[in-house]
């Protein structure tokens, strides 16, 4: 069966400490997931679509641990290859409340070698939505000129999280080449403050400016909410009030929590609110990865009127168990 979202790019093994514990202190370190992409792959499968991550992993354990975890969250892992040459990506997290610290040891990994000969893949030309991120066109010249064949290939829906990572650009080349990438497709996700930095924009409005080809905008705001532009519409859906153990990984929750909304065929209003509840679910744990509310929550807590939504959902939040 075909997937309705497929995500490529780059997963890596995680390692972290205890919660609460310097990397440098840790004991032991357990391992996880890190992938903006296949974490978008989980969330959507967690909200019951089918869903499908391609890419590469090392011929080694780490990389048969990631598709496994994957393939046990739900997503359709058929279409990853193992490279016998190349190893599996790793990442150290140092988190904290205010932001945590990643080690990146991802230089030539298995997924550097992605390249555009992935756009004929059957999983890429069968699904309803293709979703990539900036991560991937950093990784190396062919992995670059893959998400430039994904942007432009017709016939396919294409989302794009712009997710600027700094450590992983030359001086002076993220910005450009992120722009122009994120001008071909069809759904664009970056934050308020990712654009001010590459690109001095200080609002919502002066991205759509830049931006203004862009079918579906939707930039996102930390605490303050998320605002989706669609043609010359404009619609804007605070974020509920979170306590926050860890923020990384959210930004790919909210993406998967919008695609989802997109794929029921909810409104802005819905798309946006469904995104926020995926990612208010990651604020609250260590991990990338967390179990939005349940079906009967997420019903009710999409079909209140304004006033009652950002309150409502707060609680909500703040009273969804997730598993270990």
């Amino acid at each position: 069966m075909n997937p309705l979202v497929t995500c490529v790019g780059e997963t890596m093994l995680l390692l972290a400490p205890a919660p609460g514990t310097p990397l440098d202190r840790a004991g032991t370190l357990r391992t996880g997931v890190a992938g903006a992409e296949s974490n978008v792959a989980c969330g959507v499968a967690a909200l019951g679509h089918r869903a499908a991550w391609l890419s590469r992993v090392g011929g080694d354990p780490f990389g048969r641990l990631l598709t496994r975890t994957l393939r046990e969250r739900g997503v359709d892992v058929s279409g990853v290859e193992s490279d016998p040459r190349r190893p599996t990506g790793l990442l150290a997290k140092d988190p904290d409340p205010s932001g945590s610290r990643v080690h990146y040891y991802r230089s030539g990994s298995a997924a550097s070698a992605l390249g555009p000969e992935l756009v004929g893949h059957s999983l890429v030309r069968n699904a309803r939505i293709v979703h990539l991120t900036g991560i991937t066109a950093a990784l190396s010249p062919s992995a670059d000129a893959l998400s430039e064949r994904l942007l432009l290939g017709p016939g396919t829906v294409v989302s794009f999280d712009v997710n600027h990572r700094p450590g992983l650009w030359e001086p002076g080349a993220a910005a450009p080449r992120l722009l122009d990438l994120a001008r071909s497709a069809d759904i664009v996700f970056v934050g308020r403050d990712e654009a001010e930095a590459l690109w001095g924009t200080a609002t919502a409005e002066d991205v759509r400016v830049l931006l203004p080809g862009v079918p579906r905008l939707v930039v996102k705001d930390a605490e303050h909410g998320a605002t989706e532009f669609v043609g010359d519409r404009v619609a804007h859906v605070p974020a509920p009030v979170v306590d926050v153990v860890e923020p990384v990984g959210a930004g790919d929750a909210f993406a998967a929590g919008y695609l989802s909304g997109e794929l029921r065929g909810l409104g802005s209003r819905g798309r946006l609110r469904l995104g926020h509840l995926c990612a208010g679910a990651v604020l609250r744990v260590v991990g990338d990865l967390a179990d939005p509310p349940g079906r009967e929550a997420l019903a009710a807590l999409l079909d209140l009127p304004d006033e009652q939504w950002r309150a409502s959902a707060s609680r909500a939040l703040a009273t969804t168990e997730q598993r270990q």
